[in-house]
């Protein structure tokens, strides 16, 4: 019989799986607060528990999902992970070091199914969703990795794949997240970002509106996006915009409106302007994101001075706006670069 992974199991489920095998029910909080607080490895770890017991565990159940392949550091301190799945497929995560707070982005999904055409992601097409363990295990195996001292307050689901397409594994992922006898992440420190899946959207709003919603809009027209992000064909400009003016934001909780700048694409005055009449009566920030290029690319980033100007149309109009600057760039760890067929140096 194949183990159980306990990092799929939200707490409840632990307990079920606990009293399964015949132990008492307490041990579940037990055993959480070994995995999630001590971030042990190994049930031998597990010092409180007798041995007979450990020994049973270790039987039924697993711990790790992740194996970490390789790390690199930036210069600015970023650093990118990549890691192994079970069945060989690999994918990555980005730790951002910040003043006061650090970000762990993680990963949804083997490659992405959205196919944005200027994302570097994208080229490696999709091979499946994540499960919840393998997205919980990304932040507890770098938070063993940074220590303790660097504690990671704020996870970005912004890393390979779309998270609204693998809803049902990223939202119990955010409840194991979240939990007080879990990793007890506070829900605002949390975004779950999408190019536009507005039934996606939709379920945010009912089931997942406590954390933040960022929507990767990158053009202010279906003719352009429909270019850039074939999945507007699907859900255009118009449909996610209403999805949001019915989503349950204000101003703590503003919606984040990502825009990658690309030259001579979407990033005029007119576009500012349009972008202006799109997000008017939404509480929303903009993160204008400066395009990061890569080799084979047919898209340039825009130039920072047009950047500005972009900027300040939005807000002349009272709209937060902000330019992201892109971090780990020089290790491929910046928005947009993440692959899963990294190559491990000699």
């Amino acid at each position: 019989m194949d183990r159980v992974v306990l990092k799929d199991l939200n707490l409840e489920e632990l307990k079920d799986f606990v009293t399964s095998i015949g132990l008492e029910p307490y041990r579940a909080k037990q055993i959480a607060q070994w995995i999630y607080k001590k971030r042990v490895s190994d049930f031998d770890s597990m010092t409180n528990i007798s041995k007979a017991t450990r020994k049973l565990l270790s039987e039924k159940a697993a711990i790790d999902v992740l194996k970490t392949v390789k790390v690199e550091e930036s210069a600015d301190g970023t650093r990118k992970y990549l890691f192994e799945l079970p069945d060989g497929n690999r994918i990555e995560s980005v730790f951002i070091p910040e003043k006061g707070w650090n970000t762990l982005c993680v990963s949804t999904q083997v490659g992405c199914p959205a196919g944005c055409k200027f994302c570097l992601t994208a080229k490696d097409g999709f091979t499946r969703s994540l499960t919840p363990a393998e997205i919980v295990d990304q932040y507890i195996q770098v938070q063993r990795d940074v220590g303790e001292e660097r504690r990671i307050s704020n996870v970005v689901f912004m890393g390979m794949g779309e998270p609204l397409l693998n809803f049902d594994n990223v939202k119990k992922a955010v409840e194991i997240m979240t939990h007080r006898d879990m990793l007890d992440l506070s829900k605002r420190k949390i975004t779950i970002s999408t190019v536009g899946i507005v039934p996606g959207i939709e379920r945010m709003a009912r089931e997942l509106n406590r954390v933040k919603l960022a929507v990767s809009l990158h053009a202010t027209t279906d003719e352009v996006r429909e270019k850039i992000v074939p999945l507007n064909r699907k859900y255009p400009i118009g449909e996610i915009f209403r999805a949001l003016r019915r989503y349950p934001a204000d101003n703590v909780r503003r919606i984040m409106i990502e825009y990658v700048m690309l030259k001579d694409v979407n990033d005029s005055l007119e576009d500012a302007r349009r972008l202006v009449g799109l997000v008017r009566g939404i509480p929303v920030k903009v993160n204008l994101i400066p395009f990061n290029p890569y080799p084979g690319s047919s898209f340039e980033p825009t130039p920072r001075e047009k950047i500005e100007a972009f900027q300040k149309v939005l807000w002349d109009h009272n709209i937060a706006a902000f330019i992201r600057e892109s971090r780990g760039q020089d290790i491929s760890a910046a928005c947009g670069m993440l692959r899963t067929k990294e190559k491990l140096s000699a």
